[in-house]
């Protein structure tokens, strides 16, 4: 026998075993372990017999196994009580299949399209129980993320329009839903976390969120529970640190070769911030609280208000660039980073990408914008939190505040 024929007979019986051991030992089924094992080689051997029968007899295999498994879920129908499923049916399908691609020499997909399924059927329970969990309004916003992702983004347009050539609707659709995509993902984190959840995931989760949302949520808090001021300290800090790790996230999506050059000054910036929370967090060890923050970051108004924004700090760094050098750059980053550090972010990251603004200038860009955007933060909590809140807040961007400034102006330049 040919070693690669015996290679993927192999190959196939190990991975129809290892999905027919899940089945077998779940709950009695239509189809095993032994079955399993047979379906795989089964498919196998049908592919390597299309190499010179043709690829005909490959759909007569599958429409054989359907009709095996049809019959014999007839059968288990009405033997057994309960609702009848199609898990182990369409498992049973799947690693015929799985057989056909091993025969056809695609080894890796089949390997990774077994596994895969592997975890699916272990995973019925979690999966069950997620699903549970979900309300309307958490299924609307995972369906609202598809739509903007996998509906209205292939449909955009892929060129330039504008005075600066810098307005591209697909690219700013795309960092619409990068965005969106990171704040439902840690949206939904919330949902299953942020009930039970301690102070350094609140934080977390929050900068994930909105660094900002969490801010006005904690700050509104303390009114009526001055108490909690220490605690809303630690977490509105630590989520102002993590919208550095977004920050370094979105410019590796959007220009990943700067990253290297780009990262030391942020990275410095983040590592004080860092350095202030753990401070913080340790002083307060072992208190307690749930994420306040309830705002659905999938939302589709908020989606285009936030595309809007991106295309017009886009536009406005371009024609500031052109008419009045980089002074007016940070003018144009301080005012974009007072709500919002992704869009000048984004936009930064792609103009140098694109080579149409200096690294040097562009770095110093995001950090004005990480700075106002402490200088919003600290400006909600004065009106609308305690003044407990106030004092340890402003104290703790106090100190990242003035160590950003430091940053500015002695870190040397980067070519």
């Amino acid at each position: 026998m040919d070693p690669s024929v015996a290679q993927k007979l192999g190959l196939s019986l190990g991975l129809g075993l290892l999905v027919g051991l899940q089945r077998e030992w779940t709950a009695p089924h239509v189809a095993g372990i032994r079955t399993f094992g047979i379906l795989t080689i089964y498919g196998t051997f049908v592919a390597l017999i299309a190499e010179d029968t043709g690829g005909w007899i490959i759909g007569a295999g599958l429409l054989t196994v359907a009709t095996m498994l049809t019959v014999g879920s007839i059968l288990k129908a009405k033997t057994a009580s309960g609702e009848p499923g199609l898990t182990t049916q369409a498992a049973a399908l799947t690693m015929y299949l799985v057989g056909v691609a091993i025969g056809l020499g695609w080894m890796l997909m089949a390997v990774v399209v077994a596994g895969a399924m592997a975890v699916l059927l272990q995973w019925k329970r979690p999966l069950h129980a997620f699903i549970e969990r979900l309300g309307e309004r958490d299924v609307r916003a995972i369906v609202q993320l598809v739509l903007i992702a996998l509906v209205l983004l292939p449909v955009v347009p892929d060129r330039s329009f504008g005075p600066y050539a810098v307005i591209n609707p697909f690219q700013i659709w795309f960092m619409v839903v990068l965005i969106v995509g990171i704040s439902l993902g840690g949206y939904i984190a919330y949902k299953f976390l942020g009930a039970r959840t301690g102070t350094l995931l609140g934080g977390v989760l929050g900068g994930l969120i909105s660094s900002t949302a969490t801010t006005v949520s904690y700050a509104r808090r303390t009114r009526g529970t001055p108490e909690t001021a220490s605690m809303a300290t630690v977490v509105i800090m630590i989520a102002s640190t993590i919208v550095f790790g977004r920050v370094v996230f979105e410019i590796y999506i959007v220009a990943p070769h700067i990253l290297t050059r780009i990262l030391p000054p942020l990275f410095a910036m983040a590592g004080l911030m860092a350095t202030v929370s753990a401070f913080l967090y340790f002083r307060v060890e072992g208190e307690s609280e749930h994420l306040p923050i309830e705002e659905d970051p999938s939302e589709l108004k908020a989606a285009v208000v936030f595309g809007l924004l991106y295309a017009a700090v886009l536009f406005a760094v371009a024609a500031v660039r052109e008419h009045f050098g980089n002074t007016g750059l940070y003018i144009v980053a301080g005012l974009s980073g007072l709500t919002d550090m992704d869009a000048i972010t984004l936009s930064t990251a792609q103009l140098i990408g694109e080579e149409q603004l200096d690294i040097d200038v562009g770095w110093r860009m995001i950090l004005v914008g990480a700075l106002s955007n402490l200088f919003f933060k600290a400006g909600a909590v004065a009106l609308l939190g305690h003044r407990q809140l106030l004092w340890r807040v402003g104290s703790a961007f106090g100190v990242a505040f003035l160590g950003g400034i430091l940053i500015l102006l002695f870190w040397p330049a980067i070519d």
